[in-house]
This record gives C-alpha cells, sequence and structure tokens, in this order.
C-alpha cells in the first residue's frame, strides 16, 4: 500500500450545467479513490488563453489518495472522458477540465504529467481559489507563495458564486 499523498487540483466547466459537470466531477474523483478533504467556493472566471468563449466556473480541491501520480493523471483523465469531455481545441470550451496541480511537494516532468502544473502561476482562477483550501502552499519550484504568485498577475474580474 502506498502512503497517502495530498493532490491539489483544479476543476472547470464553461460549457452545459456547468454547477452539476462539477458535481459530477467530485462524485467521480470520490469514487475513483480520491478522498477530497477541502473545498474551495466555487468561482466565476474569464477563460484563459482562448478568451472568445463561455465563462468558466472553476474551484479547487485537496485530495488524499494512495494511487501514485502516474495513475492520478490516468484516472482524472479518465473521468473528464466518463463525463463527456470531447477533445477539442486547446484552451477551448470543454464540459470538464480536471487538472492536477500539485502533489505534496513533488516535481513530476513527463510526457503526461507536469507536477507542479506548468501554468498554475499564471492563471488567477486556480491561485484564488487554491488560496482558500491550501493558504501555506509554496510553489515547489519556485518557492514563491500564492500572494506572490497573485500580486504578480494583472487582476481579473472573479466572482464566486457558492
Amino acid at each position: 500500500m502506498h502512503k497517502k499523498n495530498k493532490v491539489l487540483m483544479s476543476l472547470g466547466s464553461n460549457t452545459g450545467n456547468r454547477l452539476i459537470m462539477l458535481g459530477k466531477a467530485l462524485s467521480e474523483l470520490e469514487r475513483s479513490g480520491f478522498c477530497i478533504i477541502e473545498k474551495s467556493k466555487i468561482w466565476e472566471t474569464s477563460p484563459w488563453g482562448i478568451t472568445d468563449q463561455p465563462r468558466f466556473l472553476n474551484m479547487c480541491i485537496c485530495a488524499e489518495t494512495a494511487m501514485p501520480p502516474e495513475e492520478m493523471i490516468k484516472t482524472v483523465k479518465n473521468i473528464e472522458k466518463i463525463l463527456g469531455r470531447s477533445k477539442s481545441i486547446k484552451w477551448g470550451p470543454r464540459e470538464i477540465d480536471i487538472d492536477i496541480i500539485a502533489i505534496e511537494g513533488l516535481v513530476i516532468k513527463t510526457s503526461d504529467l507536469s507536477v507542479p502544473h506548468r501554468y498554475m502561476h499564471e492563471r488567477t482562477f486556480v491561485l484564488i481559489p487554491l488560496k482558500e483550501i491550501a493558504p501555506l502552499f509554496r510553489h515547489p519550484v519556485t518557492g514563491k507563495t500564492l500572494d506572490e504568485m497573485i500580486s504578480a498577475l494583472p487582476p481579473e474580474k472573479m466572482e464566486w458564486i457558492i
């Protein structure tokens, strides 16, 4: 039995019933071996990358799992498929997006998994909800705090809805 790792994830949806989709994603994660111990508020945010698309609902969670990282990413990608995520253009509209942001201080770079998430420090919609559930988080590569990463970004209109 592997030791349990804490994993931080970001969830987002901008097509269909976004709120229901986030709820389904949380249920599937729990069912698949992620024990969710902390959830942020749900925020409505502007799209990132490709901006001409509907607004997202985003949130972050902290979960514990005994899965090794390679299995975590496979499980997450499978959940996205189960929930109807279709392969679309990069950063385009999607039913559900589940990103592994960090795994308890690990630094991993493989073709399937990059931990910490390579764009986390550029995404207010990840950093703000992350600060709610992991206020002492430091980027395992740069050593920066969430406040330092947030203050380096332009202000963004984000509203929490739940």
